[in-house]
């Protein structure tokens, strides 16, 4: 929703903010999409918050559109309820039932659970705003017309954390041409990030020149460690503090995206590409059909779920200067024109401005 909002008030749009945290972090949001049964735990934390919600809302002036974020299944109900014929916009770039069954809850109540849910937020919201087309395909038919789709893009700070790309043939270039190359990883580990075919990877670059920094905590890090286990070129990091990280990534000269063969790793483009994309990193990332449409020819595909395939992509840019020096710089161009937030937030602005039938009131 940042970004959203950033993007908005760069086009000139009055953005007021009436927020009330909740207080559970990204993780903590998802592993109660995972565990429906700790809703109602949850009923008088989130209550709180909407009376808290309503009182600010009530004393703003009244607004032509509302901005509902990122995991706002909860909020954009409330939301609806407070502005009956105002405009609500959902930032809905997770489905409550798909990231469970990614993530491995597949039972059928928690399942229905947690599709009433989505339905519930969905039928609320006048616009829904998805990031790629495949998660268009996922809006119910009833709703399919509301969305939008906007990628995801990058904060200021990965671009501000941007590293300059030089020409091999620059005097400033002789270091990198001689130092191993530096990739990165960083995420939570789920399924769909697929870290354990990087672990796989790992061992089939031991002894090649390449350093490789796995940043993050979650499910599949013991597999992915047990995976790597022969290579000792290999820098594990439990955390990053988030204002540090864009520097941390920028200092690479390779960022790794997803590779996780699972129906929601093939639909996504994930944030850390747009991250690494704005921090000037060369990019190696599956080959699918949302990430070859984002990026084109400005980063190094392989096949999902294939580490030989990753080392090798690996081992060729060890071997090429050159190489690394043309996907950072392709990639980079491409993030300052597409990625940055007064860019991804035009297909809502530009529904938002498209006159819309009054909503039928129920």
């Amino acid at each position: 929703m940042g970004i959203l909002a950033e993007g908005l008030r760069r086009h000139g749009v009055e953005v007021a903010e009436c927020n009330r945290p909740l207080g559970i972090d990204t993780a903590g949001r998802v592993a109660i999409l995972r565990r429906p049964w700790r809703l109602p735990l949850l009923a008088l934390r989130i209550l709180r918050c909407w009376v808290f919600l309503a009182r600010r809302a009530r004393a703003m002036p009244a607004p032509d559109a509302i901005l509902v974020g990122y995991l706002g299944h909860f909020d954009v109900l409330v939301a609806r309820l407070l502005f009956r014929r105002t405009t609500i916009v959902l930032d809905h770039l997770i489905f409550a039932a798909d990231t469970a069954r990614d993530r491995g809850e597949t039972g059928g109540v928690k399942q229905a659970l947690l599709r009433g849910l989505d339905r519930a937020a969905l039928r609320s919201a006048d616009v829904i705003v998805v990031d790629t087309e495949e998660h268009r395909a996922l809006v119910p038919p009833a709703y399919r017309e509301r969305a939008v789709v906007a990628l995801v893009g990058a904060p200021d700070e990965w671009f501000e954390a941007a590293r300059p790309v030089v020409s091999p043939g620059d005097d400033s270039a002789v270091g990198a041409r001689t130092r191993p190359l530096r990739v990165v990883f960083f995420g939570v580990f789920t399924p769909l990030q697929g870290a354990p075919v990087i672990g796989a990877a790992l061992p089939l670059l031991a002894g090649a020149p390449v350093e490789v920094t796995m940043v993050g905590h979650g499910q599949e890090l013991d597999r992915t460690r047990a995976l790597a286990a022969g290579n000792t070129q290999v820098n594990w990091l439990e955390w990053v503090p988030p204002e540090e990280l864009p520097k941390l990534v920028a200092d690479h000269d390779v960022c790794l995206g997803v590779f996780g063969t699972g129906p929601k790793a093939l639909r996504v483009v994930p944030n850390k590409v747009f991250q690494g994309a704005a921090a000037n990193c060369a990019i190696v990332t599956s080959d699918t059909g949302p990430q070859r449409r984002a990026l084109g020819d400005a980063a190094m595909y392989v096949p999902p779920g294939d580490a030989a395939a990753l080392a090798d992509a690996l081992a060729t840019l060890a071997k090429s200067t050159q190489k690394v020096t043309y996907l950072r710089s392709a990639v980079g161009s491409l993030a300052r024109d597409a990625f940055t937030a007064d860019q991804v937030v035009r297909p809502l602005l530009d529904r938002l401005r498209t006159p819309k039938p009054q909503r039928e009131i129920s």
